[in-house]
C-alpha cells in the first residue's frame, strides 16, 4: 500500500488508468513504453510544461512528433510519449486543482445493442459509458476530450434499397443534459438516433475519437425495414369541400391500438394547420383537410406507436404531398353562374381567361386613336408651316415695293399671281369626264 505521506502516487493504485496530481508531480513506472496523458487546466491558459525525473523539460512546442506528440486545447493537453524516463515526473502549469493526470490505455464505449427489429425514419435514444482499461472513466471533464459518434454502413447487399448507399452518420453521444440525455455530466452518454435513411441491411459501427487516436466497435449486422406509416388522400369531389386524409399502419408489425398521430398540413398558400388523433382505435385514423384552394398541399407526420414486441417507438414519418383540384363538373357550375350573384349569394369570381379578352378591344381602339391623333397633328403642322411660309413672302416683296405707281401695279399684279399659283396647288384638278 503506498504511503499516504508521499507525494508520489504509482500506477495500479485505486484509480488504475489515473494518477492524482499531488503538488503536480507523478511517477511513471519502468515497464511503461507508451503513455498517453491527459492535463486539464484552466480555459486559456498556457500549455503545461513537463519536468522529467532527470531536471529536463518538454514543451509543447518542442514536440518532435516521434519520442513526444503533443496537443493543446483551451481546456486540455493531451501529450503522447514514446518511451518515457521511469521515475518521478512534474507538470508545470495552471492546472485545475482536482485535476489529475489520466493515462490513456484502452478507451472503449459501451452501449446496449441496437433492438433487431427498426424501421427507416424511426427516432431512438441508446446511452453509453466510457472505460479505459476496463474501468469505468468518471471524471466528467473527459467528455471535451472524446467524440462518440455512431455510423451506418451499407451491406451493399442487391435485394434491399440501400444498395449502394453511402454511410450515414445516425447519432453523436453527449453528455450534457440536453435532448435525451438526461442528466449533464454524470459520466452517461446519450446519443439520438434518427434513422432518416434507406431500409436495408446496415452494419452498426461505433467510433471514439481522440485528438490523437481513433477507435471503432463494429457490431453486428441489424434489419431497418420501411417506415410502417401509411398515408392516403382521398381529394375533395366537390360536394363535401374537405380531401380525406387517411393514416394507416402495417398491422403485423405496429399495434394500430397504440397509434397516435401529431401532425401539420402546409396548404398551398403556405398557411399551416397542426392536428393531432389520440383515440384509440382498431380502424384506420382519418383527418379532414379544408379544400378551399387549388394546388399541392403538404402533409408531415410524426407518430407514436407500440410493437408488436412490445417497444415503444417513434416514427418521423416522410412528407407526404398531393395535388388539390377542384372537380371539372364543380368547375362547369361555376362558370355558368359567374355572372348571376344573386344565386349565389357571394360575390362574382370572373375565370382567369375573361380579363385578358376584355382588354383586347380597348387596345385595338387605342392603337387606331393613337393613329389618327399622329396624322392629324402632323397635318395640322404641315398646314400652319405653309402658311408660315407665305406670310413671310408676301411681307418680303411688299417691303421691296417701289414708289412709282405703274411698278406699284406690276408688283401686285405679281403678287396676284403669286397667290394664284398657291391657290391651284390646293385646287382639285379636272377629270378626263369634267373636261
Amino acid at each position: 500500500m503506498t504511503d499516504p505521506s508521499t507525494v508520489l502516487n504509482t500506477l495500479g493504485d485505486d484509480y488504475q488508468n489515473s494518477i492524482v496530481l499531488l503538488r503536480n508531480r507523478f511517477r511513471i513506472d519502468y515497464q511503461v513504453d507508451e503513455v498517453t496523458l491527459v492535463f486539464f487546466r484552466e480555459y486559456g491558459s498556457p500549455s503545461v510544461v513537463l519536468v522529467r525525473p532527470d531536471g529536463s523539460k518538454i514543451y509543447a512546442s518542442q514536440a518532435d512528433g516521434d519520442k513526444v506528440v503533443w496537443f493543446d486545447d483551451d481546456t486540455f493537453d493531451m501529450v503522447k510519449i514514446k518511451q518515457p524516463v521511469p521515475g518521478p515526473w512534474q507538470a508545470v502549469g495552471q492546472i485545475l486543482p482536482d485535476s489529475r493526470v489520466m493515462v490513456l490505455s484502452d478507451i472503449e464505449l459501451h452501449a446496449d445493442p441496437l433492438p433487431p427489429v427498426l424501421f427507416s425514419g424511426e427516432v431512438l435514444k441508446q446511452t453509453a459509458y466510457l472505460t479505459n482499461g476496463g474501468k469505468p472513466i468518471d471524471y466528467t471533464q473527459f467528455r471535451d476530450v472524446v467524440t462518440l459518434d455512431v455510423q451506418l454502413k451499407s451491406t451493399n447487399n442487391p435485394n434491399y434499397e440501400n444498395f449502394g448507399a453511402q454511410d450515414e452518420v445516425v447519432a453523436t453521444f453527449e453528455d450534457n443534459g440536453q435532448g435525451m440525455d438526461e442528466a449533464p455530466l454524470d459520466g452517461v452518454f446519450t446519443g439520438q438516433f434518427n434513422l432518416a435513411i434507406s431500409a436495408g441491411e446496415w452494419r452498426p459501427i461505433y467510433t471514439v475519437k481522440t485528438p490523437m487516436f481513433s477507435r471503432e466497435q463494429v457490431n453486428p449486422v441489424i434489419r431497418l425495414y420501411p417506415n410502417p406509416v401509411l398515408l392516403n388522400v382521398v381529394p375533395d369531389d366537390g360536394q363535401t369541400g374537405y380531401h380525406e386524409l387517411t393514416i394507416d399502419v402495417v398491422r403485423d408489425k405496429i399495434n394500430i391500438q397504440s397509434l397516435l398521430i401529431d401532425g401539420k398540413v402546409r396548404f398551398p398558400n403556405g398557411d399551416i394547420q397542426n392536428f393531432s388523433i389520440t383515440e384509440p382505435s382498431e380502424h384506420a385514423r382519418t383527418h379532414r383537410i379544408l379544400a378551399y384552394e387549388d394546388g399541392i398541399f403538404r402533409i408531415k407526420v410524426t407518430a407514436y406507436a407500440t410493437t408488436f414486441d412490445g417497444r415503444d417507438i417513434i416514427l418521423d414519418v416522410p412528407e407526404y404531398s398531393f395535388l388539390g383540384e377542384a372537380p371539372s363538373d364543380a368547375e362547369d357550375d361555376l362558370q355558368g353562374d359567374m355572372f348571376d350573384v344573386s344565386s349565389t349569394g357571394a360575390d362574382t369570381v370572373i375565370p382567369d381567361e375573361a380579363p385578358p379578352i376584355a382588354e383586347e378591344v380597348p387596345q385595338s381602339m387605342d392603337k387606331d386613336t393613337l393613329v389618327i391623333a399622329i396624322i392629324s397633328v402632323n397635318g395640322a403642322i404641315i398646314f400652319i408651316g405653309v402658311l408660315v411660309a407665305v406670310f413671310i413672302l408676301w411681307r418680303r416683296k411688299r417691303a421691296a415695293l417701289p414708289n412709282n405707281p405703274e411698278q406699284t401695279t406690276n408688283v401686285e399684279l405679281d403678287k396676284k399671281g403669286f397667290m394664284h399659283r398657291i391657290g391651284s396647288l390646293f385646287k382639285k384638278k379636272p377629270t378626263d369626264s369634267e373636261q
